[in-house]
């Protein structure tokens, strides 16, 4: 009976030590995961006499403070003032560069976030967020220990690039789940966000010189849906929400091929008659002088199918090219970002050499309205524009013929980083023609090996793609989602030395208890133990 006393006497004095004892910075579930962690000693304790206090100039620093402070103000129950006079959480912004390095110093008197740029202080936020308990998340007070441990973290992304997309064409994404993927996002320093707007299936961007594309192209969506569009109000408003957290909007009109949408909508686009199977007539294969037939156009049928590469624009048409202007020329206007993606992927029924001819035009189009081209790895078939950029996606020769060219490679391989694939045979929605991709999978690979030949001098960056012929609504984009953008933000923020999957595997679960707090309903994959 003594022997047993003793023994959980002292086993609840090793309890209690353990519960004193803090865990160390480099424990710290922070995902991408930084390049430097150094510990340090004491820890810092968020009060309710703790302000956040501005230092620095800039057009958005105030912003940022606020960004931080509305973040920890619910589950604390804290004031969290934003100041330039005092505060325990220091923000200082030490010039104004184009810079996404950040610093952060946590001492027990003070916890303070330095950055040389905007985007990088930013960023440094995020990471500072993600030190606190996964209860932070919560809406309403928490009774919790809103503590960090002392120590310093250095760190600044690998790539420059660091992307998703999602497909808004196959099924309409309202603007209040884009901007909820956003924010997802922002947490793990991904900024840009690509918008494929266009497809066979929906046209989702109005164009006011082109009306019919929204008010028939865009009427429905895969099996039948009613479908939908952005105004331009609506997509300049996007365009603003991501700015506010540091992402870039890279639109996307997809063509020559995946344009039924707009045949559809336009009778004198389609160069003859579309027939009821998707293939082309003979008109299509006209000389280059080729002008409107004397028969009347007929415009396509709309699509509701997930099939891909027999609709195509007529690269001998004149009117086409004064088409592609007109969207280019409006869509160019309403977006201060750099990149304007002119898809090219799957244009199977187009002859190769019209395809060429196309895309060397659109490119000039494209560089006339200020724009930098993106395309599909297909578009390094033709003779790039310097500086545009190929999305690899399937075909490591394409890939190749861009490096050639002395552009950039943007990393996109399907069987690693495409959001729609199912994770397994069991998996409740997407497709599996590239490859399944469990969470090991989309994690475990390097951009700058991926590819014979390509290094991380040749890549611009990485970009997770979502697809979406299986999805309709956010519950399915949270499913295909998370956790595997995570991964692939790490792969892309965090150099290959940095990178393990036991360290990923024993910080994600902490994102998972995050992601249950916010009502994220994410894959619990069987490769981590949450």
């Amino acid at each position: 009976m003594k022997k047993t006393l003793w023994t959980l006497m002292f086993g609840g004095l090793l309890a209690l030590g353990a519960c004193k004892k803090q865990a160390s910075l480099s424990d710290a579930a922070i995902i991408p995961f930084p390049q430097e962690i150094n510990n340090g000693s004491g820890i810092f304790q968020l009060t309710t006499e703790t302000g956040v206090k501005l230092v620095g100039t800039s057009d958005h620093l105030t912003r940022i403070g606020e960004h931080l402070a509305e973040k920890l103000r619910p589950s604390t129950g804290y004031d969290i003032p934003v100041s330039f006079d005092a505060g325990q959480i220091v923000l200082e912004l030490t010039g104004n560069e184009n810079s996404e390095a950040y610093e952060i110093q946590i001492s027990t008197e003070e916890l303070k976030v330095t950055a040389a740029g905007e985007a990088g202080l930013f960023y440094g936020v995020q990471t500072l967020l993600q030190l606190f308990p996964p209860q932070i998340m919560n809406k309403t007070v928490q009774s919790a220990e809103w503590s960090i441990p002392g120590g310093t973290i250095k760190d600044a992304p690998a790539f420059e690039y660091r992307g998703s997309m999602l497909d808004v064409a196959r099924h309409f994404i309202s603007v209040e789940d884009v901007k909820y993927y956003i924010d997802q996002m922002a947490v793990y320093k991904l900024n840009h966000l690509h918008l494929h707007l266009t497809d066979d299936q929906g046209w989702r961007i109005e164009i006011k010189s082109w009306p019919k594309l929204t008010e028939i192209g865009g009427s429905t969506e895969v099996g039948g849906g009613k479908g939908g569009f952005y105004t331009q109000d609506q997509y300049k408003d996007i365009v603003a929400y991501a700015a506010d957290r540091f992402i870039t909007i890279v639109p996307e009109v997809d063509m020559p091929g995946h344009t039924n949408s707009a045949l559809a909508s336009y009778a004198e686009l389609n160069p003859g008659v579309n027939l009821p199977n998707g293939k082309l007539d003979s008109v299509n294969k006209a000389p280059l002088d080729y002008e409107m037939p004397s028969k009347n156009p007929q415009a396509s049928e709309l699509y509701t199918g997930i099939e891909v590469g027999w609709s195509t624009f007529a690269p001998k048409l004149e009117l086409t090219y004064a088409f592609v202007d007109s969207v280019v020329r409006e869509l160019s206007e309403i977006t201060p970002g750099p990149y304007f993606h002119i898809g090219g992927d799957e244009s199977h029924v187009t002859e190769k050499d019209d395809y060429v001819y196309f895309i060397e035009r659109v490119q000039d189009i494209v560089s006339k309205y200020g724009k930098t081209s993106i395309g599909w790895d297909e578009v390094a078939t033709a003779k790039l524009l310097p500086g545009n950029v190929a999305q690899f996606w399937a075909l490591e020769a394409n890939a190749k013929l861009a490096k050639d060219q002395g552009n950039k490679v943007l990393m996109s391989p399907a069987k690693k980083v495409y959001l729609d694939m199912q994770y397994d045979s069991l998996s409740r929605i997407g497709l599996h023609w590239a490859a399944y991709v469990e969470l090991d999978s989309a994690y475990l690979w390097e951009p700058s090996e991926y590819v014979s030949g390509i290094t991380a001098e040749n890549i611009l960056g990485v970009e997770a793609p979502l697809w979406t012929e299986t999805v309709t609504n956010r519950a399915d984009i949270d499913y295909l989602v998370f956790p595997r953008l995570t991964a692939i933000a790490e792969v892309a923020w965090t150099k290959k030395d940095r990178r393990s999957w036991e360290g990923y595997s024993r910080r994600v679960p902490v994102h998972g208890k995050r992601w249950d707090i916010q009502g994220v309903g994410f894959y619990k994959s069987p490769k981590i133990t949450w």
